[in-house]
């Protein structure tokens, strides 16, 4: 059978607490009536008039009702206190603070718990789609990562290009970024980054395979390509910008 979570426990803890505070309250107020009508009742006159019995015992129930709100105040202040004395930083414990035999157990059971930690690290372990753990690939999804890529040359070419067209779902990268093939360079096959870039995003989104580590870093070389090429254009739109205006204002 499945344990309640924490917090459901906590909010059950809660609600019983509430509960065993209302029905307690409800029978202190039931009785303190009940004692009041009683004595009302045994009183000659039969009137709230003179009749010291019912007065007090109004003032004993007044009494107990305030010293119990001042022990449960004082109780909650006092556990406040003592939790804030609790250390929110580590220490570590020393030779002085604990016996010598718990202090050596303490740094045994630390020691094999780091090596066996360490031990089921993986290793040699290969992921479809994901970098070999050891190496600076490890942790990334080439397909996500390829993805994301998209978005980050967009934003760069609307810096180049301000009439950039807005960039749709399903577009091949070929097609949005039509207007940077003049900027870029072709190799002997007639091809640009642009053309493997689009290969490398094609295959993230279309083929069921996840994308191998050769095809992410190719992709990724792409990317690098595009990037640097725009970073100069913005740098030599920034500096003939700068020659005009130094040339206006002399």
């Amino acid at each position: 059978m499945r344990k309640p979570s924490l917090r459901a426990r906590a909010w059950i803890s809660d609600i019983c607490y509430a509960l065993l505070v209302l029905v307690t309250g409800c029978f202190f107020a039931i009785s303190c009536a009940l004692l009041l009508s009683q004595a009302i009742r045994t009183s000659p006159i039969r009137s709230w008039t003179n009749d010291w019995d019912a007065v007090i015992i109004a003032a004993t129930y007044l009494l107990v009702c305030i010293i119990s709100i001042a022990l449960c105040v004082k109780r909650r202040i006092a556990v406040r206190r003592r939790l804030q004395r609790i250390a929110k930083t580590h220490y570590s414990i020393v030779r002085k603070e604990v016996p010598q035999p718990v202090h050596e157990y303490i740094s045994q059971e630390f020691a094999r718990s780091c090596l066996v930690a360490y031990e089921s690290q993986p290793r040699n372990t290969v992921h479809s789609g994901w970098g070999r753990p050891g190496t600076r690939l490890s942790g990334i999804r080439f397909r996500r990562a390829l993805l994301d890529t998209i978005a980050e040359i967009d934003a760069r070419a609307r810096l180049i290009i301000p009439s950039h067209p807005n960039l749709k779902p399903h577009a091949r990268m070929l097609h949005h970024f039509r207007f940077l093939l003049p900027l870029l360079p072709k190799d002997e096959d007639g091809l640009s980054e642009l053309h493997y870039y689009d290969s490398a995003i094609q295959l993230a989104r279309t083929v069921d395979r996840e994308p191998t580590e050769e095809e992410y870093q190719r992709g990724m070389d792409a990317v690098a390509s595009i990037l640097q090429m725009l970073w100069e254009c913005r740098s030599e739109m920034l500096e003939e910008s700068r020659m005009q205006t130094n040339s206006v204002i002399s």
